[in-house]
């Protein structure tokens, strides 16, 4: 199998070739490698590999699952298997191995995959770009010094460009969303309580976070989840789940759906016109399918929910970084962190359970204002950012003033994937758009919660009326391996 053959194929692809002998595990992985090693020098989303996952592969140690012998990498931040590194892309965290594995790792191996690598990620995932001093800047396929998005820009990067086809995400404002918004992949922010954070956190980010895969295709994404949605032994809560594999329901078309178009500018942000204009194309579309469409309104409750985020996720932030260094024997400082994390780690001292729970409170009624929504639409369309990709430097935490308004990330990429990390929604931006700057569109379809059935067979169906699998990106396997 030559690189360009190997970049076309989606993940169950690769697994169908396994299963039918046509190709082995290792010698997947050593494509895998090639592809890497080929494409990584001008991108820089791949930060490490593991000789003994690839060259030294034993095939016996992979799971049983629908991705057997699949390559696969793991994002530097969360995810973590038990004596690999685990550096949460910081000079803080420089070397540390991870001392357990978390369950997310244990069902991504039972899935089949195999974990050859880690992908890159901004300073404890707190960018909406992947950019670093740590491990430098990592390219969008699409063009070259611009930005891949993040946090998971990494993982997508690398999957876009053709060197592995699924790769970990994890998501806290947005951070599966926007990387496969701005890269042109598949990106699929679960409900809340579907994969479990344990063992070491009940609910990562206070339930903000989501974890499950950056990807190319639809089914890719719900055969994933059937393998993640796995409910652990000690998780806080189950939540409800259909009767039949996603997989499964994937395939079958949606029922006639209420779809609400979201334009509006919740936090400020000006959404740009061609953008606009993708977010409106798809609802056509979804209209000639039979779908009820309409534009909506939403209320969030402006910037000011924002600050709340922000005071719920950076609670004990402070205390979060003190045990890493810990751990590493260094000290938090100018040193070890980037300016807009040292400055987030300072202001979080200051965030006292008081305020904590102040904006639990506030959050709540955010979520509820959201919800809202749901009570007149089954389907929220936006698009997933309000603007494309721009050029490195606009979002990275190199930045040394503090945010004046109490908001760690910036507002651009995040006004429309926040709200969902608020309520708890699954949310899936798909590559359905390209701009007139020669960059993806990402445009984004929610459910209630609970709901990521009806969303992936409304991706689906997209996947077909709108198809995507033949764009190939400039910095891709298929001409930089020629």
């Amino acid at each position: 199998m030559n690189l360009a053959e190997y970049a076309q194929y989606d993940g169950l692809g690769l697994a169908e070739l396994v299963g039918k002998g046509q190709i082995s595990p290792k010698e997947l992985a050593e494509t895998a490698l090639k592809a890497i090693e080929a494409v990584n020098p001008s991108i820089n989303a791949v930060v490490e590999t593991y000789a003994d996952r690839i060259a030294g592969l034993d095939e016996a140690t992979l799971g049983s699952g629908p991705f057997r012998g699949v390559p696969f990498l793991i994002k530097d931040v969360f995810g973590h298997e038990k004596g690999r590194r685990t550096e949460f892309g910081s000079r803080l965290c420089k070397g540390m191995v991870a001392e357990t594995d978390s369950h997310v790792a244990e069902l991504f191996r039972a899935s089949g995959v195999n974990i050859l690598g880690r992908s890159a990620a901004p300073e404890f995932s707190m960018s909406a770009t992947t950019e670093s001093a740590l491990h430098g800047n990592t390219s969008n396929p699409w063009k070259q010094g611009y930005s891949a998005g993040g946090s998971t820009g990494g993982g997508m990067a690398a999957v876009v460009a053709g060197m592995v086809p699924l790769a970990h995400g994890s998501d806290i404002g947005g951070s599966i969303r926007i990387p496969a918004s701005w890269c042109g992949g598949v990106g699929l922010k679960p409900s809340r309580g579907r994969v479990s954070s344990g063992p070491l956190f009940d609910e990562g980010g206070f339930g903000m976070t989501s974890n499950l895969v950056q990807a190319r295709t639809v089914r890719d994404v719900a055969a994933m989840l059937d393998c993640l949605a796995v409910p652990q032994v000690g998780d806080p809560f189950l939540i409800p789940k259909p009767d039949r594999a996603y997989a499964e329901l994937a395939g079958e078309a949606p029922p006639q759906l209420r779809v609400g178009i979201v334009l509006a500018e919740l936090v400020g942000v000006a959404v740009d016109r061609e953008v606009a204009a993708a977010v409106r194309a798809v609802g056509k579309t979804l209209a000639g399918l039979g779908h009820l469409v309409e534009e909506a309104t939403v209320d969030m409750g402006g910037a000011e929910a924002l600050r709340h985020w922000n005071e719920v996720v950076f609670f004990a932030f402070d205390a979060r970084l003190d045990a890493f260094a810990k751990r590493t024997g260094r000290k938090p400082g100018p040193d070890t962190l980037e300016p807009a994390i040292l400055s987030l780690y300072e202001s979080a001292k200051a965030i006292t359970p008081a305020r904590f729970m102040a904006a639990t409170t506030a959050l709540n009624a955010a979520r509820r204002r959201l919800a809202r929504f749901f009570s007149k639409h089954d389907i929220w369309l936006s698009p997933t950012t309000a603007r494309v990709a721009e050029t490195w430097g606009k979002y990275n935490l190199g930045r040394t003033s503090s945010p004046a308004d109490g908001v760690a990330l910036p507002r651009d990429p995040i006004q429309y994937t926040v709200p969902h990390n608020i309520m708890g929604t699954p949310a899936m931006s798909l590559p359905l758009g390209m701009h007139s700057t020669g960059v993806p569109i990402g445009v984004q379809l929610a459910g209630r919660p609970a709901a990521e059935h009806l969303v992936l067979q409304l991706a689906k169906a997209l996947e077909e009326a709108m198809p995507w699998r033949d764009r190939v990106p400039p910095l891709h396997v298929s001409t930089l391996a020629a």
